[in-house]
Parts: structure tokens; sequence; C-alpha cells
């Protein structure tokens, strides 16, 4: 049956990305999957990362995720055979990224699976070369695409409200600004030639680095290329943001909330955020880790807007006839509708049905699956792309300029921001809680990190260790965040 004959429901990958992502959520809800085998950390021997049964726990978890993406390749119609075989050797190379990313030191700094995920495809692709049997199951976008509808579950609008106003105005307000200032730089300023490569890098910046240019790469249909260069330098950026913006905020004596709050609005990787709040003191990790979760509910409205706007104007050449909505609806990157619709049955229906303490659960089970799909599109990225293409998009160094002059806005705006919503300018001030006043002083992040056992660039997560205890006003201050 060709794509014309088979019904769109089973012939594109967006609808697939949208049923997969929906069948791990209920085979996790139901009890289905209890647990989610995980590389575990290690400080010497590497060995020790697969102690425990954790051997036999992912070999299980490997079948099951090829199992699944090969009905899936097979149903649209390419060989579920060769994807099948191809995936087991790709999800090998997922275990080993994560096995790097799992070393005690390398986790303090911040280098994490999608680092290693990216470099160990590139290095591959670009020295011995990506072996033919590979290929078939290099599909980074359905790999992303299912793992942004888990994303969506993990967007709660409970926990919008724990900030209220102030932390709505710090998380959307500069946002919009920062990324139409930077697509406008990008296209007029610098006349960098790719309009794609300036909206990947735009909404890395401004809204949550990875997850964010993932989204938009999808919608605008980024070259793989372009979304590799915007992840590396969010990756790189975000781990030199977290070890000097704690630095600078207490070397000035600022108030840790308004800190935390600059923090949460200007660091891409919410795991970094996390980390670097947590040296503010526990109340300003929450808040930090709160303004983030906001900002990161602008992921899909800002991806469909993108998507929109790549249709009616971008690839219609802007002075063409504008296409029908039919023309928009069949292009429109339908993963969008899967990312919105787990966000609203967990906000309004799982939660007030389930509670908290069991959606908690559930989020812990599908955020460490989207950690293993997010890894293996890294590594599609990387394999299928080469060192040559990536300097054709660097050339000047434009991209770099772009992204150092947008991130110096965001810092700018989001401090000023922060300053006039939690510094008692615009709204009252947050309380301080005494309980959960600023540790004895750390003066260097990673340390920090050992000692809490921080995995700093996890990519997304919105549960923390003690949240609900702090929110209802206990006196023992968070754990470790559980990133994952």
């Amino acid at each position: 049956m060709s794509d014309r004959t088979r019904p769109a429901l089973l012939a594109h990958e967006d609808w697939w990305a949208i049923w997969m992502g929906g069948l791990l959520i209920a085979a996790v809800a139901a009890g289905l999957v209890a647990t989610v085998p995980a590389v575990g950390g290690w400080a010497a021997n590497p060995l020790a990362a697969f102690g425990d049964g954790r051997l036999a726990g992912l070999a299980a978890l490997g079948a099951g995720l090829t199992g699944l993406t090969a009905i899936a390749v097979g149903v649209m119609g390419a060989s579920a055979a060769m994807q099948a075989r191809a995936f087991a050797g790709l999800f090998v190379l997922a275990i080993l990224a994560y096995t790097a990313a799992q070393q005690a030191g390398i986790r303090a700094m911040g280098i994490g699976y999608a680092f290693w995920a990216l470099g160990i495809g590139l290095v591959i692709a670009n020295t011995v070369g990506t072996p033919g049997w590979l290929r078939p199951a290099l599909r980074g976008e359905l790999y992303i695409k299912t793992g942004l509808v888990l994303l969506g579950a993990e967007i709660l609008f409970g926990s919008i409200l724990d900030l209220g106003v102030p932390g709505l105005f710090v998380a959307w307000l500069v946002t919009p600004v920062v990324l139409l200032s930077m697509c406008w730089l990008g296209v007029r300023g610098l006349k960098i030639r790719s309009r794609g490569l300036v909206v990947v890098i735009a909404a890395a910046t401004s809204v949550c680095g990875v997850s964010a240019a993932i989204a938009v790469a999808a919608a605008a249909r980024v070259k793989k290329e372009e979304l590799t260069l915007a992840v590396g330098m969010s990756l790189i950026f975000t781990v030199l943001m977290m070890v000097l913006m704690p630095i600078v905020i207490r070397a000035v004596g600022m108030d840790a909330v308004v800190g935390a709050a600059w923090i949460g609005g200007t660091i891409d990787a919410t795991g970094a955020v996390v980390a670097a709040g947590a040296l503010l003191g526990a109340q300003a990790e929450q808040v930090a880790a709160v303004v983030k979760l906001i900002q990161n509910t602008m992921i899909g409205l800002i991806a469909f807007l993108v998507a929109v706007y790549w249709v009616r104007r971008v690839e219609s050449g802007g002075d063409a006839a504008r296409p029908s909505p039919v023309e928009i609806w069949r292009r429109f990157p339908k993963f969008i509708l899967g990312f919105a619709g787990a966000s609203l049955l967990f906000s309004f229906v799982l939660v007030p049905g389930l509670g908290d303490a069991a959606v908690a659960g559930i989020l812990a089970q599908t955020s460490d699956l989207r950690g293993w799909l997010f890894c293996m599109a890294f590594l599609s990225i990387g394999l299928d792309s080469s060192f040559r293409d990536l300097g054709r998009h660097v050339t000047g160094g434009r991209p770099i300029q772009l992204y150092l002059a947008g991130q110096t806005l965001n810092l700018v705006l989001t401090l000023l921001a922060a300053y006039l919503a939690f510094g008692g300018i615009l709204f009252g001030p947050v309380p301080v809680d005494s309980a959960h006043a600023a540790p004895p002083p750390v003066r260097q992040v990673i340390p920090n990190n050992l000692a809490r056992d921080l995995e700093a660039t996890a990519l997304f997560y919105t549960e923390i260790d003690g949240w609900l205890e702090w929110g209802a006003g206990g006196t023992d201050a968070p754990a470790a965040p559980a990133g994952r």
C-alpha cells in the first residue's frame, strides 16, 4: 500500500509520534512499565554503571523500543526488519553515551547525554563513516517528536500558579521580545541566509535551549546541520552560565529570589537551572525551577506559530499566493497536538484524578523514556551530519555572533524583569522562608553538584524532591532534584 492510499493517520511520522508517545504514557500510567532501566553512576570503573542487574533491564528496554519503532516504521511503509536491526545498534550507542555522561565528575560539570550522543555520532560519521546497515534507524525526527509528546506531559498548569503573576511576568514577557529581536538581527542585521538556522538559534536562546530548538526545528523543517550547530552552542553556553551566574549574583549581593528568577529565565537547560539556583538556597532553587517551567510552557505555542509562519510566508515565498487552510493543515506538524494534548491530560485529568504523588511517579518514568528517545535522536543527527556541511553554516562566525547578541539581550531584559517582578517594585516581594535560607557560601558549582549528585544538564523535568513539602511550609530543605 503506497503513501497515497494508506490513511494519513498511519502513513505520516507526525501521527506516529503521537501514537507512540500516547502508548508509552498509557503503559506507564497503567503500571505495565513500572520502572525505566537506566545506566548507573560511576566514578573510576565504568563497569560499575551496570551493576545490580542493570544490563538485563537495559536489554529489555532496548527490545521494547526496538519493537515499537519497528512496528511504526513497518506500517509507514519501510522495512520493519531493517529498522529493528539498525535500532538495536543505535541503542547500544545510546548506552555508551549515557555511560559517559554518568561519570561523577562529568555529570557534575554538566556534560550530559545530549552532548555525548551528538559527539559520538559526529565522530563516527566523520571518521570511519556511518555504516550502511545503521542508516535505516537514523530517524531523528521520529524520536524527537515522540519525545516532545512525552515532554508535554511534564507541563503541569498547576505548577504555573505557584509563583503567580511575577513568574508569568519574567517568563512570558522577555521570551517573545528576545525571539523576535534575534530573528530580525539574524536576517536583517547579520544577513544569515538560512532563516531556519536563525529561528532555531533564537528559540534555543529565548526559551529553553535544546528542547525548544528541537521543537522549532521540526516545525520549520530545519536542516540537521543547522539543528546540530544550534544544539552545540546551547550546550556549551549552558555550562558556562551555570558556573558563572551564581558567582556574579553572590559577588554583587543580589537578592537570592531575584537572582533565582534571573537564572530561571536565562539558563537554557532545566537541570542546569536547578543546579545554579541551589547555590543561592533551597527557596531560590525552587523559584528558579518554576520560572523555567513557566517559560517552557511556551514551547508548543512557539513551535505552532513558527510552523504557521513557515507555511504561509517562508515556504510560499512571501509574495506568492498564500496556501489554503487545508494546505496549512496538511503540512502542519501534528506532533504539536500530542504535546498539547499530553499537557492537558495530565494537568486537568490525571492530577485531579490520581493526585500529585501518583502523577509524579508517572512523570518520573515518562521523562526517562523521553531521555532515551532524545538520546537516540541526537545520535541520529550526529551520524547523519558532516563537519564540512557544518562549516558552511558557521562561515564568518555569524551564527555565534547571533547567539551572543541574543543571550546578552536575554540576560539584560530578564534581569530587569526579575528585579521588577520579584524585587517588590511591581508586585509584593516574595516572602523569604527562613527555614530555607541560603546555605554556606559555595564558591564553585561543580563541587556543589558532586556533593548533591546533581545532573546539571537534564534537558527537562518538573519534579524536584521536597517540592510539595516546601510549598506546604515544611521545615526540611529539599533534597537533590530527581534529574533524569
